[in-house]
């Protein structure tokens, strides 16, 4: 919803300026990973059971708080100034690595899909994080794009603002399901 509300606000271009902004934040976080959680899995694995457990339940929180939160009425209207292209790019990166939430997600997620017991954990985190970053930007791309078309002709669309409640529930709760699965 940042990227999309962004991109209305200011444009396409500055909603590209926020998706690398926030991608570059993604480098950060799975540079910890690799960097200071792969160590700790190798002394603790034990730790990796845990690691999931929590993320699953935090991701059921996250779905219960959307639940709860109702779906909202329309896009907030709200008088902005132009922000600079580097402002946005810098805005979605302090937002994106100074966001609790998205490591957890990193710390939660990524850990599943370590599936080479040969190559060294540092460089399977890496390789996830570029997976990730090349899929999230795509998928951000297409977000903006979308937002900059389609948003605007549905500000006012309850039916539409339901839709998007129900799939951001489900799609938590999936992803809690899956961090469970052995």
């Amino acid at each position: 919803m940042y990227v999309s509300l962004q991109t209305l606000r200011y444009g396409f271009k500055s909603g590209l300026a926020v998706i690398l902004g926030l991608m570059t934040g993604c480098l950060v976080h799975t540079s910890f990973l690799a960097i200071g959680f792969a160590s700790l899995l190798k002394q603790f694995p034990q730790l990796f059971i845990g690691i999931k457990l929590l993320g699953a339940l935090y991701l059921f929180y996250l779905a219960y708080v959307i639940y709860k939160g109702g779906v909202p009425s329309g896009i907030p209207v709200t008088e902005v100034s132009e922000k600079s292209k580097a402002s946005l790019f810098v805005q979605g990166f302090f937002m994106n690595v100074l966001n609790p939430k998205v490591s957890l997600f990193f710390i939660s997620f990524f850990p599943s899909f370590l599936f080479l017991p040969k190559q060294p954990i540092w460089l399977q985190f890496y390789a996830l994080g570029a997976v990730f970053i090349a899929i999230s930007s795509v998928g951000f791309i297409v977000l903006a794009l979308l937002a900059s078309r389609f948003f605007k002709a549905q500000k006012s669309n309850h039916s539409f603002f339901r839709v998007i409640h129900w799939v951001q529930i489900i799609l938590f709760i999936g992803i809690g399901i899956f961090i469970l699965l052995p």
